[in-house]
């Protein structure tokens, strides 16, 4: 199992795996989940895939996508777009509510957004903790390397459950919501303490 962070600086070094990882958000945001997003060549993407954003990959040596997540600075600005927690808290998404967050979002060099992250819903059960351990880890690394000290994410609102095995300290930064019959929670990755 191996772990890179892409950026548009060295997508040419990595062959297929960045269209891998938006070919395998595709299968399960939009074929496994019938979420309604935007779809071109069968890849899924969004007003976030900008050269501002990194995106952590977990794959094989072939080339074949377990896990995925992107982080984008919350200083980024594309057109009327920031980052989607923001955005959302804008009124910009009509499928995330704007109450999303107890305090106004944060725009700052040191807090990006950590979204989309994913497991390949055909990873087996088996490796599957393991596989979102590597890439909860390499978030983290990526995280740090880019001068951040907090992600905000909007997750599943289970993630008290795992938090701790995966060693990040996390804080629920807005209430509980239901999404496409889903309960989420926008929650902060704190990674200030292992800055060096």
């Amino acid at each position: 199992m191996l772990t890179t962070t892409l950026s548009f600086e060295n997508l040419h070094n990595h062959g297929e795996l960045f269209a891998n990882m938006l070919r395998a958000r595709r299968e399960l945001f939009i074929v496994h989940n019938k979420w309604d997003l935007p779809e071109a060549l069968g890849m899924e993407y969004d007003q976030y895939d900008t050269p501002a954003s990194r995106w952590v990959v977990v794959h094989d040596e072939l080339g074949r996508v377990l896990a995925g997540n992107r982080l984008t600075p919350t200083t980024a600005k594309c057109g009327i777009y920031t980052y989607m927690i923001r955005d959302a808290q804008l009124g910009l998404l009509d499928t995330i509510p704007s109450h999303l967050l107890y305090d106004e979002a944060p725009v700052s060099e040191t807090v990006w957004e950590s979204s989309r992250l994913f497991v390949s819903h055909d990873v087996p059960a088996g490796i599957r903790r393991r596989v979102h351990a590597q890439l909860v880890s390499e978030l983290a690394k990526a995280a740090r390397n880019l001068g951040a000290r907090q992600c905000l994410t909007l997750l599943n609102a289970n993630w008290p459950r795992w938090a701790g095995r995966v060693g990040v300290d996390m804080t629920a930064m807005g209430p509980v919501m239901e999404i496409d019959g889903i309960n989420n929670q926008v929650v902060s990755m704190n990674f200030a303490d292992n800055l060096h």
